[in-house]
């Protein structure tokens, strides 16, 4: 990890985290150990983590997905094993995240899942979305649905680079989801 291991907390830093996680946490989660050191950033990252994690428009099930599309593209390992699990309790199809993990088309049938995923690659990859994917995503989703989708994919994508640029510390109990990323690089040979 780049960044000095907290060796203790100060009364904000543990306000911050129960806010987080609640009253009874063990571990703090990994995005925590670097946004406690900017307060006044964190005040302001958390409400939108928040308001991303619990409280957008959408199901449980594409605030999960919203998470696992940033990660991926940010390469993210993280991040994507933080909340893979959790995305598939919620009915996120696994076979579907294994292939966007391999950088594959995830072939989503739930048509809420493929014009979600669609959106954000579009906005993520080209920088623009086409007028047809803009469509289907108002019709499913609403005005205000398609800024929670936009601003869903803008926090979490946000966490993600964080999570790389600090190198946080993999969970070495958990599998490293992307074949091309070893750690916080790539792997040599593999292109990005």
């Amino acid at each position: 990890m780049r960044l000095t291991p907290l060796t203790s907390l100060t009364p904000e830093q543990k306000e911050l985290l129960t806010a987080i996680v609640g009253p009874r946490v063990e571990e703090p989660p990994p995005p925590f150990l670097a946004w406690a050191r900017n307060m006044e950033l964190a005040h302001w990252v958390e409400h939108l983590g928040r308001y991303c994690r619990n409280e957008s428009r959408f199901p449980q099930r594409l605030r999960e997905l919203s998470v696992l599309i940033a990660g991926r593209h940010f390469d993210s390992q993280s991040a994507w094993n933080a909340h893979y699990e959790q995305a598939i309790a919620e009915g996120v199809p696994a076979e579907c995240l294994d292939r966007l993990a391999r950088g594959e088309a995830p072939e989503f049938k739930a048509e809420d899942e493929r014009v979600f995923h669609a959106f954000a690659h579009e906005m993520l990859y080209d920088h623009f979305v086409t007028d047809e994917t803009y469509a289907e995503a108002m019709a499913l989703f609403g005005e205000q649905g398609v800024l929670d989708l936009i601003g869903c994919i803008g926090s979490f994508s946000m966490s993600a680079m964080m999570l790389n640029i600090f190198q946080i510390p993999l969970r070495e109990y958990l599998p490293r989801p992307f074949p091309e990323i070893d750690g916080f690089g790539r792997v040599a040979g593999s292109e990005g």
